[in-house]
């Protein structure tokens, strides 16, 4: 059986796992909901959509999306299943069976994949009513689906890297914090050139930024190729970096 074929039904099963579960993804929908009204109920007055350059016509709501977009992405509960199978047993019976080790990391990234796609497609639905909409059409719809579930795929990589070194649950869990700082470096209230110069250095050098300009320039704007391809770029990057390291964590478990 090839490759693909492995990481597709180990894809399923842990699809199984999260339908058995669904109360687990209420966090993954509530929380950046909650931060969107809290952080537009804030600032919206400050920054009227008839007097904001940087929205384009459009409401601090749509400005606000791609953070609760990244946020969600952060919630994969990959890692957390992972040691699951860790403590249970089953993933040694994994390792024992002549399977392919990119096959065993790539079949949960596929069911984050599928998870994360959904749950951008409900985010971005229930925020239409917030005087949202994808400036960027039909192709930017399926761009910005695209690139924010992509972001949850590589944050649920680097998790299970933290999964397969510490096989803690609450170490893993606790290493999901990381984020938070990640998404605060960004431009995530102004755009970048409004930030004071130390913010703005930092947000440069945090790669999170570009995928958040990307997200965000497909809500506000026609497409822009190039600030979406830099998004795209860190995600590609960032992702075959993890893929990279989880297979030689499997490979060197003992």
């Amino acid at each position: 059986m090839s490759m693909p074929a492995q990481a597709w039904i180990l894809g399923n099963r842990a699809l199984r796992e999260a339908t058995r579960t669904p109360d687990s993804s209420i966090p993954t929908l509530f929380i950046p909901l909650f931060f969107l009204i809290v952080n537009v109920g804030q600032a919206a007055d400050v920054f009227p959509s008839d007097a904001t350059p940087f929205l384009f016509g459009q409401s601090y709501a749509a400005f606000q999306l791609p953070s609760s977009l990244l946020l969600a992405a952060s919630f994969g509960s990959a890692a957390l299943y992972l040691v699951e199978d860790i403590e249970g047993g089953y993933f040694d019976k994994l390792r024992a069976t002549p399977i392919s080790r990119t096959a065993i990391v790539m079949g949960r990234l596929t069911a984050e994949a599928a998870k994360g796609v959904l749950i951008t497609i409900i985010l971005v639905l229930i925020s239409l009513p917030f005087g949202v909409h994808i400036e960027s059409g039909l192709l930017g719809w399926v761009l910005l689906i695209v690139l924010a579930a992509s972001w949850g795929v590589v944050f649920s990589a680097f998790m299970q890297i933290l999964a397969l070194k510490t096989r803690s649950a609450a170490a893993t869990n606790s290493g999901s914090l990381i984020f938070f700082p990640l998404l605060f470096l960004t431009p995530n209230f102004v755009p970048r050139e409004l930030l004071t110069r130390p913010m703005e250095i930092a947000a440069s050098f945090n790669p999170v930024t570009y995928i958040m300009e990307g997200l965000r320039s497909l809500v506000l704007q026609d497409i822009q190729w190039g600030t979406v391809g830099k998004g795209f770029a860190v995600v590609a990057v960032a992702g075959v970096l993890a893929v990279f390291l989880n297979v030689r964590t499997i490979r060197n478990y003992d």
